[in-house]
């Protein structure tokens, strides 16, 4: 019988327990406490809990609805201004928060606002929860790791630490061994419409190049050229200068380096066509051959026709809290309200249950408050701060700012702040945000994965790009799945792509697919295409299925491919650099305004911002 996992009632985080108890000595500390008066409006009640909600999350409904008014015109006019603050900031996520916190340390006692239009506090750094029987397990929504922490600028290295992250301790906390020592790899699901036939082939990477080309389901020029490629050692761009080829590959598309230069058959590209999706969410198309080295130890025939730059891929992809960079978040609260997040160490805030109901308090200097969509910025007429209307469960509110920090998605500020010039407008438009969907599946066990031998399942067609094991990572009192038999969550990831459209223009489309695909159709297709891998071994999805979350980010990555912009830019003319100028008493940060997706960029950002406003 197929479990009702898409209509339980999750209000505020309440779950059902479900499944065998699992022993924990941790659980006690997130039981729900009772409730108390709000002191405010604003304040919220002590059961609100965010990340144990399940079904559509990311940009859940209730978060954008607003913006989007906004953006078709609607206006919200309120004279009354209900309170002033030294800075106001919009948007609540990694930016946001490091903006406070830097201005926090240059400013103890100023009154600090945060504005946020979703229901928890983190921005892409999501965290999600699931309660099985008496042991929680905890997967990322968004942003997964520090990735790279040796390219940090120091300002975020010192951030890091300052919050009370020591990047070493991971070393031994994410087991980066626990499945090759099972002899779990990376498998691949051929599809019936480019293969012939649905068929999950395993140890990729593994066996013999040989062995594996044997078992897929290619046609005999196809298997010869897929070993041909994974095995020889020939530079496709002999006679052709380094420079130069860099200069053509940054402009030549994976799949037509590999079509063109390296001679190989339609089906080997089509392994490889979605192999980036979650990285890059465009197909390899439109991913220039300069960037695939790094992804995922490298892709076929390109090693021996470019040199590898030194200077890259030197970290391993271990910075990773059970959470995601949603610890980051945590911690950064905790530094700024500590009494939202119990505790003092990077450990203990993987296993606390933050306290909501702290995070807005009249008497505190620093506030974050949630579900409250910013719609309009302006300088105030006598150039001394400025004023913020947000609406907040259907009612407008007004606060002013001496100053006031943007740390919202760029493309959103030319409709909140609409006094500013078409210039700065065109430069914050500019970079168009790619959608993609994590959804994160809890299953009660990983024996299929195990039987298989495969940790991670990479489907060459399908709704869902990969079904992944969660990261190896045991922090405090929070410890990683032990054995096969104990819950288990399943990282699954969604790209729209059409084979029409390219570029910025995808990307909007895929913007209002993801809004407008159901819950249950998230869930049919990783039902089906879990099944689809594992049932050989004995996977049910009626019974092995316990819950299931759906990260939706409309606006997601951040995009900068030379490839898709076909031109590049000096600095005064990058148009990110035009949109993220000071404007009155209005500043910009937030990783957009680098044309970045990562969480250095996010605090550096904050910090230029914030600098900017000290001097």
């Amino acid at each position: 019988m197929k479990k009702d996992i898409t209509r339980r009632d999750f209000l505020n985080g309440t779950q059902v327990a479900i499944g065998a108890t699992l022993l924990t000595p941790w659980i006690a500390s997130c039981g729900v406490a009772e409730p108390v008066i709000k002191t405010s409006q604003f304040t919220l009640d002590k059961n609100y809990y965010p990340p144990a909600k399940i079904g559509l999350r990311g940009s859940h409904d209730g978060s954008w609805e607003n913006m989007h008014a906004r953006v078709m015109g609607e206006e919200w006019v309120t004279e009354t201004v209900d309170a002033e603050y030294d800075l106001v900031i919009v948007g609540g996520g990694l930016s946001g928060l490091s903006s406070a916190y830097f201005y926090h340390q240059k400013n103890p006692d100023a009154k600090i606002l945060i504005l946020d239009n979703h229901d928890d506090f983190g921005g892409h750094a999501k965290r999600n929860e699931f309660k099985y029987g008496d042991d929680i397990r905890i997967g990322y929504g968004g942003t997964e790791a520090i990735d790279t922490p040796s390219s940090y600028p120091q300002v975020a290295l010192d951030l890091l630490e300052d919050i009370g992250i020591d990047l070493n301790k991971f070393y031994s906390a994410f087991e980066q061994d626990l499945y090759s020592k099972r002899g779990m790899g990376f498998s691949i699901v051929f599809d019936e419409k480019n293969f012939g036939e649905t068929k999950h082939v395993t140890g990729y990477g593994e066996k013999t190049w040989e062995d594996f080309a044997a078992e897929a389901p290619l046609t005999k020029q196809a298997r010869a050229d897929f070993i041909r490629v994974q095995t020889e050692k020939i530079d496709y761009m002999d006679g052709t200068s380094i420079e130069d080829k860099f200069k053509i590959l940054s402009k030549t598309g994976y799949s037509s380096f590999l079509r063109d230069y390296a001679k190989v058959d339609e089906q080997v590209i089509n392994i490889y066509q979605h192999w980036g999706m979650s990285f890059w969410c465009v197909d390899m198309e439109e991913v220039p051959t300069t960037s695939v080295q790094y992804y995922d130890g490298g892709i076929p025939g390109v090693d021996h026709t470019l040199p590898i730059k030194t200077g890259r891929g030197v970290d391993p992809y271990i910075f990773h809290f059970p959470d995601g960079n949603a610890s980051i978040a945590r911690l950064l609260v905790r530094k700024m309200i500590p009494d939202a997040i119990p505790g003092t160490t990077m450990e203990d805030v993987v296993t606390a249950k933050a306290d909501y109901s702290k995070i807005d308090r009249a008497e505190k200097n620093v506030n974050i408050r949630l579900n409250s969509t910013v719609v309009h910025v302006v300088n105030t007429d006598d150039g001394s701060g400025a004023d913020i209307t947000y609406v907040r469960d259907g009612k407008s509110h007004k606060v002013r700012g001496k100053k006031c920090i943007m740390a919202c998605y760029n493309s959103a500020i030319p409709y909140i702040c609409p006094e500013m010039s078409e210039e700065q407008k065109a430069g914050l438009a500019f970079n168009v945000k790619i959608p993609l969907v994590y959804t994160k599946v809890l299953i009660n066990n990983w024996k299929a994965f195990d039987k298989l031998k495969t940790s991670f399942v990479y489907f060459t067609g399908g709704f869902y790009k990969q079904a992944e094991l969660a990261y190896p990572v045991s922090l405090g009192d929070y410890k990683r799945s032990q054995t096969p038999d104990e819950p288990m969550i399943v990282h699954m990831c969604h790209v729209p792509l059409f084979t029409d459209i390219t570029g910025a223009d995808q990307w909007r489309a895929g913007r209002t697919q993801i809004l407008t695909t159901t819950f249950e159709e998230y869930e049919d297709h990783a039902r089906d295409q879990l099944t689809q891998a594992l049932s050989s071994e004995g996977f049910d999805a009626d019974l092995d299925i316990e819950a299931i979350t759906v990260n939706r980010w409309p606006h997601g990555y951040s995009y900068s491919n030379s490839l898709t912009w076909g031109e590049k830019f000096t600095e005064e003319n990058k148009p990110w650099v035009i949109g993220r100028q000071p404007f009155g008493n209005i500043h910009i940060a937030n990783s957009d305004s680098a044309v970045a997706a990562n969480t250095q960029e996010a605090i550096n950002q904050a910090h230029r911002a914030v600098e900017e406003i000290m001097s």
